[in-house]
């Protein structure tokens, strides 16, 4: 085959590009394609996804991008001539032109970003080694320029540059036919231009078709993607409109009869796709370099740091923690993975000395190593939390150390991150939000320029997926009578719905992952491409969490965790007002107030128990131990959640207790042998049905995708080695009939012990500091009236009075007052400023109580304190005691002028006012108040 598409993209060019890539890939390959180009706009999204799926394809992939070049210097960023831009496609013969990309893309964004992402020839020049450069389309500077009419000598003096930039053999001249109607004859101008240019210097033409969908029919779904990126509609006069261009993934065929007088053009791209040979180093890990003292290995200093912290922790070593550590060091040790140990261990250390509250999720509880480093804060041994779950001798993948932190400072712990191993060196990672089923319809419909009211009918006809299953429009089509009578009936909805699934499941905006950073060991460009998130502040990755692990870099989890800023406050607020120091870690487990609150219901708050069918389990269960609360909360869940009532059961009256076989007791006596863990199913296929930990990993796995095929072979296994193991056939079934609910949602044990701390933690700091715990509720929630509201009403069933704020006596947050009384925060008051606020508590700490309204207003100065801020603090019943509500409110523009120092005479009809304990007339004088109205009241 003699064509290769070399100008490609996928819906990774934001909005401009229909293909995913598996689709395209296959497509790709069922035309034949040997080699295939991706090239989207200015950023490098799809890179490592598509490089993987075209191999797995047996099709070679070449990895590009259609770069934006700007006009003129690349810092130069004013005015409109520094917004226009040209498009130049670059595509990497090797590794180094790959990480020349990963620079030229890193830059673009960082430094040169200005409307887009661009780069300047200068910066071309220094990053051209191992590139191919294409002229670009109708936007590429050659083309404009000969279509511009400009002079022959200038568009030779263009192309020489990129001749030069490029070296020679490394640029071509990109010819398109894709453009019908009027616009054609520009294009056949420009490419007659071109071909002339490449006559008269030497300079090799190169045909292609600038794809932008896979199939000539959805040339109107691509249009709507773009109508949806611009805001506009498909009935907008003078809008960019390409529904008169052929942007498929037209076949090797069609591209030759398309450049039949051009073969040398069709010839080029197989000659260009020759050109390219690169071979991405994938699986290769590259820890974070951490620094360890003269003469110790990071293996050695992880050995001495672990027998140091688990002596600290049990002034004995017993024999099986000794034990238990050597094999988990030396597992971690033959693994390589010691200094990102080490580095976990040194991040979130320096966070709890500075008594910011994290805590792990996932199985890395289940590690002693981590234990004893003070990753975790829970012995596994204690609660049977096996290693390999985390870590074994088989697992490909490096371990996943999942990290909380408490909301309101986990920017504290990425700035320490940052400083320690360079800011150059850390970064967030990136996410991409999709056009899932009902957002799909609802743009599609926008770009349509329907009503509103119809997308949103229709939007709302689509059932929501179920827990780690989205929705599709085609599922929904046959699973929804309403939805499926509308397709049929309503021409304009079946549309709606064809365009819709059309451009379901493309990417629709990029933004940063909510947990996700890398750490590298030299400059992230060394690896991947960067940009800046949406505020231009945060550095984050342009691969997704999948890339960045296929890349070799370990991804690590910092989640901010509302419930731990929660935590955190709570404790903060029982040291000001009790002068106690509480240590979360060191909580006596067998707290008799926290269980009687758990089995009360008085979750609300509570991490992880709170709702209402939850609450009611509870109140069932009456909970003792921490164990049943790693309990509920793991089978509070589909599937498992049909074994809850058993477990009840069992709990009361632990005759009803009993085991399928008599192995199993040592797995399930802390769930009364209820199976609640994966780890329980993993455990008894090792013990049960002679499993190894790697084999027991895959059945984790099969169950976890759902796999008929996979199911059926597993059950096949699992029951021939429960036999073979000693247990009779009917038995087997049944007991492979008792781990099928787990298939999809089965609990991590370690991660439900994790969870179950801190819902222990909060439910202690609730039941014997509940003033302090509420307060911090409140100070969390203050955003959402709801929550609030609903705060406010269990303060109150608790026998805590939450009173309305007070200039006097609230501070930013809720403000405890005793133990009876919370006060309003003023953070919590819409539309007042926090400069306001500061300026509020600032005073009175410096000078005391405000005495009167005059006081106030002559003292809480703050240049932003205007109308709003004014009726925000009178509407809240903040300056209650200067006066009634509607006498202050009827006065606001007299107030504002005497806060301005403008003061005022008073007007015909106005009465003086006694504001104050003092009872001493005020120098403001208000208006008769208008009558109180219900609402007021």
């Amino acid at each position: 085959m003699n064509f290769v598409h070399l100008h490609v993209h996928s819906h990774y060019s934001l909005l401009d590009g229909l293909p995913k890539i598996p689709e395209l890939c296959a497509a790709a390959r069922e035309q034949g394609a040997t080699a295939l180009a991706l090239t989207d706009h200015g950023a490098l999204y799809g890179a490592v996804e598509f490089y993987k799926t075209a191999k797995r394809l047996g099709i070679k992939p070449i990895i590009g991008m259609e770069a934006y070049v700007a006009p003129g210097a690349l810092h130069s960023k004013s005015g409109r001539s520094d917004s226009d831009y040209h498009h130049l496609v670059l595509l990497a013969r090797n590794f180094k032109g790959y990480q020349n990309l990963l620079q030229l893309v890193s830059v673009a964004h960082l430094e040169g970003f200005y409307y887009k992402p661009r780069v300047d020839k200068a910066l071309l020049q220094k990053h051209a080694e191992g590139l191919i450069g294409l002229s670009g389309c109708l936007r590429g500077e050659l083309p404009r320029a000969v279509g511009n009419g400009r002079s022959f000598p200038e568009i030779q003096k263009i192309a020489a540059e990129y001749k030069n930039i490029f070296g020679e053999g490394n640029f071509y001249l990109e010819l398109q036919r894709n453009i019908k109607g009027e616009d054609r004859e520009k294009q056949s101008r420009v490419n007659e231009g071109l071909l002339r240019l490449s006559r008269e210097t030497g300079l090799p033409a190169v045909a292609t078709n600038d794809v932008h969908y896979l199939k000539a029919e959805d040339a109107a779904a691509q249009d709507i993607l773009v109508c949806v990126g611009t805001g506009r509609t498909v009935n907008d006069e003078g809008r960019l409109d390409m529904r008169g261009a052929n942007l498929s993934l037209r076949s090797p065929e069609e591209m030759a009869e398309l450049f039949a007088d051009q073969p040398e053009a069709i010839q080029n791209t197989k000659k260009i796709a020759d050109l390219c040979e690169l071979e991405l180093p994938l699986g290769k890990r590259h820890f974070p370099g951490f620094a360890v003292p003269a003469g110790q290995t990071p293996e050695s200093r992880l050995e001495t740091l672990c027998f140091a912290g688990l002596q600290q922790r049990h002034a004995e070593i017993s024999t099986e923690l000794r034990v238990r550590l050597e094999y988990e060091i030396q597992i971690i040790k033959d693994k390589g993975y010691a200094a990102y140990f080490l580095v976990v261990a040194d991040f979130v250390n320096w966070a709890r000395k500075r008594g910011i509250i994290c805590t792990t999720r996932g199985s890395a509880a289940g590690s002693l190593a981590a234990y004893a480093l003070g990753i975790t804060t829970m012995n596994p041994v204690e609660y049977k939390l096996p290693f390999e779950r985390f870590l074994n001798p088989y697992r490909p993948t490096p371990p996943d150390i999942d990290m909380d932190f408490a909301d309101n400072r986990r920017d504290e712990v990425l700035e320490y991150v940052s400083d320690k191993y360079g800011r150059n060196q850390v970064a967030q990672i990136v996410t991409f939000g999709t056009m899932m089923a009902r957002a799909a319809v609802r743009d599609v419909g926008r770009a349509l320029g329907l009503p509103y009211s119809k997308c949103d009918r229709v939007a709302k006809m689509i059932p929501f997926g179920k827990q780690g299953f989205h929705m599709t429009i085609e599922r929904a089509v046959a699973e929804s009578p309403d939805l499926r009578e509308a397709y049929q009936k309503d021409p304009e909805t079946q549309n709606l719905l064809e365009l819709a699934k059309k451009v379901e499941g493309c990417a629709r905006h990029a933004s940063v992952h909510a947990a996700g950073v890398v750490i590298a060991p030299s400059p992230l460009t060394d690896f991947l491409p960067l940009m800046r998130d949406s505020d231009g502040r945060a550095l984050i990755t342009q691969y997704d969490m999948h890339s960045v692990e296929d890349i070799g870099l370990v991804k690590m989890d910092f989640l901010g965790i509302r419930n731990l800023s929660i935590l955190g406050n709570a404790v903060a607020l029982v040291r000001e007002t009790r002068g106690l120091a509480i240590d979360l870690l060191r909580l006596p487990l067998q707290d008799e107030k926290t269980y009687r609150l758990l089995s009360s219901g008085r979750t609300m708050g509570v991490f992880q128990l709170g709702g209402s069918g939850m609450t009611r389990y509870l109140v069932d269960l009456k909970p003792t131990n921490i164990f049943d609360i790693m309990a509920i909360i793991s089978l509070y869940r589909p599937g498992p959640m049909e074994s809850i009532p058993e477990f009840i059961k069992r709990k009361h009256d632990p005759r009803l207790t009993n085991y399928l076989d008599p192995r199993m007791a040592e797995i399930l006596d802390m769930s009364y042998g209820v199976i609640t863990y994966q780890e329980d199913v993993l455990l008894i296929a090792i013990k049960l049905a002679g499993y190894t930990w790697e084999e027991a990993d895959k059945l984790r796995k099969a169950m976890g995708k759902k796999i008929p095929k996979e199911m059926a072979a597993q059950k096949e296994k699992f029951i021939q080695g429960a036999i073979d193991g000693g247990m009779g056939s009917d038995k087997a079934v049944k007991l492979w009939g008792l781990i099928e609910p787990f298939a999809a949602y089965g609990f991590g044990k370690a991660h439900a012990a994790s969870y179950a701390i801190v819902a222990y933690q909060t439910a202690y700091m609730k039941a014997n500091f509940s003033v302090e715990f509420m307060a911090a509720v409140m100070s969390a929630e203050a955003g959402d009236n709801d929550k609030i509201a609903a705060a406010v009403a269990e303060s109150a069933a608790m026998g805590i009075e939450v009173l309305p704020p007070d200039v006097n006596e609230s501070g930013a947050d809720f403000t405890v007052i005793n133990e009876k009384q919370i006060r309003f925060g003023l953070s919590a008051i819409k539309n007042l400023g926090s400069d306001v606020i500061a300026a509020i508590i600032a005073e009175r700490k410096e000078h005391g109580a405000f005495v009167s309204l005059s006081d106030f207003l002559k003292r809480a100065r703050s240049r932003n304190f205007n109308k709003k801020s004014w009726e925000a603090l009178v509407k809240s019943g903040a300056l209650g005691q200067f006066g009634e509500r509607n006498q202050m409110l009827a006065a606001t523009e007299n107030v504002l002028e005497y806060a301005r120092g403008q003061a005022k005479s008073a007007a015909a009809g106005q009465v003086t006012l006694a504001f104050g304990s003092s009872g001493t007339p005020e120098e403001i004088r208000l208006p008769e108040a208008p009558p109180a109205t219900d609402q007021d009241k």
